[in-house]
């Protein structure tokens, strides 16, 4: 039965992650970039200068919503996690250097498509009946477009429920275990059924803290990620810093082998990874399991912004991008090549792989700090997709269903510490791009909404 599922799966995965998901994502991205006249490019000062800004505004948000910061905190916590680890170590093995010259394309596209989705998202969100806000892919496709278009909202909603358990939970804490676990054996501190045991102990308790957390409700969600988000980014960077300077020598013939390799990936990975295609699609598709841009996911959480301005709040949704994929994945990536590990290029490869950059420059010793980095990650991404659960679960049936719902996915932490989750990561990968499709629809159909209120918000005194 497991046999047949998986192949059903692999099948699926292949053709949503495929050449169909790339036209429909870099198109949408095209459009929406030329549309508004390349907005990342043309405002992309302005953007940082917004974002940066509000840094240290302390201001408190209203009942039932985040501060911006709060919001793209929120956001930047599911996006910022084992993606940006683990998923950038996969992309380089299997498509190569030159995947992350694809994946910065599909980060500059995507910072236009985010831009988009969270002003839409801001715009077209409503109250609940808590009185909190609530909005993103499927409250703009409800208010924003016809009736008939209606049934993309509630698969949408559905797909993000599915995902949330596999993608947001039980990966992202078997991947806190994993590293706590590595570690652990590094030091010779436990083995065998103790490593069990204390793997449970693992899951009951980041059960109790996502409980918690989720349950105290939005502004409680906002308060944690403004903290444990810009600590977990400066973190990981400094490590990553360090790893690029000590291997200075390196850099420019690693850049070589990025924009060469996109191109031409064979004299790169001596003939193993030999297809400009796989190159590409591994790039693009890591960029975007990054970052999310075109799944919609994030703008759940700017909906909860306590501003009356769509767009200046989706000017974080550029930042975001920017800094998720353009400065973190980036940084990754040249731990892995600078460093000058070994690369089984065709191979599936891992976070391991990037662990590996880490503690061959650093030694051993480093492997306690990189845990610390994934759980901070992993345990972030926990908390922003209980949000976008919840959501999702609230627009099939009723804000009544939030906390049991939250209970449940809080106690999948038990489950994700303590079972071999191979298939349930291609599962949730699956549904991942499966609540891209009626976002990218949405969007598309919505564009021309997005150029409207971009020039309202420009041609006013807001955007001064």
């Amino acid at each position: 039965m497991l046999e047949l599922i998986a192949s059903v799966n692999s099948v699926v995965n292949d053709f949503i992650w495929g050449v169909p998901a790339m036209i429909c994502i870099i198109g949408v991205g095209l459009l929406l970039s030329f549309r508004t006249g390349f907005i990342q490019v043309r405002k992309f000062g302005y953007a940082i200068k917004t974002t940066i800004g509000r840094l240290f505004q302390k201001k408190d948000a209203a009942d039932g919503s985040m501060t911006p910061f709060q919001a793209v905190c929120t956001a930047l916590a599911a996006t910022v996690g084992t993606g940006n680890i683990a998923g950038v170590a996969g992309a380089i093995a299997i498509g190569g250097p030159g995947a992350v010259f694809w994946m910065w394309c599909s980060a500059f596209l995507g910072m236009c498509t985010k831009f988009a989705e969270v002003t839409l998202a801001v715009n077209f969100r409503e109250r609940n009946s808590d009185g909190d806000l609530v909005g993103g892919p499927m409250y703009y496709i409800k208010n924003g477009l016809d009736k008939k278009w209606h049934f993309l909202a509630s698969f949408f909603a559905l797909f993000g429920v599915l995902t949330v358990f596999g993608t947001g939970n039980a990966t992202q804490v078997n991947t806190i275990t994993t590293a706590v676990d590595t570690a652990l054996q590094s030091f010779g501190l436990l083995e065998g059924k103790e490593l069990s045991n204390f793997n449970l102990i693992v899951g009951v308790v980041i059960a109790f803290l996502v409980a918690l957390i989720l349950l105290g409700g939005v502004k409680r969600i906002g308060q944690v990620t403004e903290r444990l988000v810009p600590f977990m980014a400066l973190f990981y960077i400094i490590l990553a810093v360090g790893v690029v300077v000590l291997h200075a020598q390196n850099v420019p013939g690693v850049f070589r082998d990025i924009f060469y390799g996109a191109f031409n990936p064979q004299a790169v990975t001596g003939g193993i990874v030999g297809t400009f295609f796989m190159s590409l699609k591994k790039g693009v598709s890591r960029g975007i399991f990054s970052n999310e841009a075109g799944l919609g996911t994030g703008s759940i959480a700017h909906a909860c912004a306590d501003t009356q301005k769509p767009v200046r709040q989706g000017m974080f949704g550029i930042f975001e991008v920017f800094a998720d994929t353009i400065v973190i994945c980036t940084l990754t990536a040249l731990v892995i090549l600078c460093s000058g590990v070994q690369i089984n290029f065709g191979e599936a490869a891992g976070a391991e792989l990037t662990i590996a950059g880490f503690t061959s420059t650093y030694g051993n010793w480093v492997s306690i700090f990189t845990a610390v980095a994934m759980c901070c990650f992993a345990f972030s991404t926990i908390i922003g997709w209980g949000l976008y659960g919840a959501r999702c679960i609230e627009f099939l049936f009723s804000a009544k269903v939030i906390r049991p719902f939250m209970v449940v996915y809080s106690f999948v932490a038990v489950i994700g510490a303590t079972m071999d989750l191979g298939l349930l990561w291609s599962i949730a990968d699956t549904f991942n791009g499966l609540m891209a499709i009626p976002n990218l629809i949405a969007l598309f159909l919505l564009s021309g909404t997005v150029v409207k209120l971009t020039k309202e918000y420009f041609a006013s005194e807001d955007a001064e």
